[in-house]
């Protein structure tokens, strides 16, 4: 049906600023980091836990910290037409993982250890690595108090960027001791910043009465100096907070992991005590965070739980993909095993059937379809199975068909067999996973 003279296009629709599609060209890399994180938590014990993308606005208001920038700037919140509840999407996930814990009574039997993975919602201007939907891995291990799990949540970072071959990221330590040590140490920082009141940014002044720490965080040039001078809480730590720190830089440096002692790192989060850490990537600019966190002992009780220690991280996984963009990194996983062409009706007919026995088999086999509803050239056909990165190609035809048998063309170099194989087609399953098994052995 014609669209009548001089009407109006139809509205092109858009996504919203910010809330970005994962298209099919960014889903290896994608399937490459949620592969080795499942791998990763698997490797060191953690369960998996997942929590509601939406949850009442006092969880992180009370868990998160009023006079954040999260809480007071960046959530999504509304109020539920049915009952008039204040509700927010998540904006970070340890407050809904605690939240479960408590609701759930998950630590009655011992100490936890948890990760999720998902996508969070914070209304900020959208750049490189930071979108307004975006989604974290995380990992939280509640229950332990000495420094040993400190240091198993960052080897745990650790093994994951060589596992991804991200070699570039720093990470840096800090302690932002109990707060006792924090109290004595905002007394002196007040104090500090009120006798440079002029130079402080409006931010800063907002802060100095509510939450001075975060002024260390700053993200102003004309006032890095003067953060760099202002009194550093190391030197406000008591005894027990020391030891925790040193012990956690010893168990670093006995597994051979760098760090750099930050004593300006405070991170974002009131939920935090002692033990801060970040890992950080040159890649990204100004936004090279791309994994946070630490311990946060007072979190569980401030929220209505039974007190228990607490530590963990969250990887923004927006960024990990942008640094693997950024080093034209190659998925490993291809989009299948095999590719199936065919030429002729008869051979048309069976690759059908002989498409889901190698999937039955356990193989991931792209069928070549019909686009126009003609039957396409064996050559395009072939130009289709190199494209999909697939290691082999089964090929049927009049000649084939009629022998009972596939012919198998190797499209990769390192494929273990010859360039072309006839294979009867009640073994060709077999024959298929044994040379994938030959490949995978020839590639380690």
């Amino acid at each position: 049906m014609s669209k009548p003279k001089g009407a109006a296009a139809p509205e092109r629709l858009a996504g919203v600023k910010g809330m970005n599609d994962m298209l099919p060209g960014d889903a290896p890399h994608w399937e490459r980091v949620e592969a080795a994180v499942d791998g990763l938590a698997r490797a060191y014990g953690y369960r998996q836990i997942r929590t509601p993308i939406l949850e009442f606005t006092r969880l992180f208001t009370r868990g998160i910290g009023e006079v954040t920038d999260i809480v007071e700037h960046e959530m999504y919140s509304f109020r539920d037409g049915l009952n008039g509840e204040e509700l927010s999407l998540r904006p970070e996930g340890t407050a809904s993982v605690v939240r479960a814990i408590i609701e759930h009574n998950l630590l009655y039997d011992g100490p936890k250890r948890l990760w999720y993975m998902g996508p969070m919602f914070r209304h900020e201007k959208p750049q490189l690595g930071r979108q307004r939907q975006f989604h974290q891995f995380g990992v939280e291990a509640l229950g332990f108090a000495g420094p040993d799990i400190d240091a198993e949540v960052i080897l745990m970072g650790q093994r994951l960027w060589e596992e991804l071959e991200l070699d570039q990221a720093r990470l840096e330590l800090n302690s932002i001791g109990q707060p006792e040590e924090r109290l004595a140490h905002r007394q002196a920082l007040v104090a500090y910043f009120e006798a440079h009141r002029e130079r402080l940014d409006e931010d800063a002044r907002r802060r100095l009465n509510t939450n001075p720490l975060r002024i260390l965080d700053t993200k102003n040039p004309a006032m890095q100096d003067l953060a760099d001078g202002a009194p550093r809480l190391l030197d406000y730590l008591g005894a027990d907070s020391k030891a925790h720190f040193e012990g956690l830089q010893r168990l670093l440096r006995d597994c051979g992991v760098p760090f750099t002692v930050n004593p300006r790192l405070v991170r974002g989060l009131d939920y935090y005590n002692r033990t801060v850490f970040e890992w950080i990537s040159p890649g990204l600019g100004s936004q090279g965070t791309i994994c946070g966190g630490g311990r946060y002992d007072p979190l569980i009780e401030s929220m209505g739980g039974k007190g228990a220690p607490a530590c963990g991280f969250a990887i923004g996984l927006e960024r990990v993909i942008a640094l693997m963009r950024a080093k034209q990194m190659e998925s490993a996983l291809p989009a299948c095993d095999v590719y199936v062409v065919h030429q002729g009706e008869s051979a048309q007919r069976l690759a059908l059937r002989v498409a889901e026995g190698l999937r039955s088999a356990g193989l991931d086999v792209i069928l070549h379809c019909s686009v126009d509803g003609q039957p396409a050239s064996l050559k395009s056909q072939m130009k289709k199975a190199d494209a999909s990165g697939a290691p082999y190609a089964v090929i049927l035809g009049e000649e084939e068909v009629a022998a009972g048998e596939a012919s198998v063309k190797a499209l990769r170099e390192q494929a273990t067999s010859g360039p072309q194989q006839r294979v009867a087609l009640d073994g060709l399953a077999d024959y298929l996973v044994g040379q994938l098994v030959g490949e995978s052995d020839f590639e380690e």
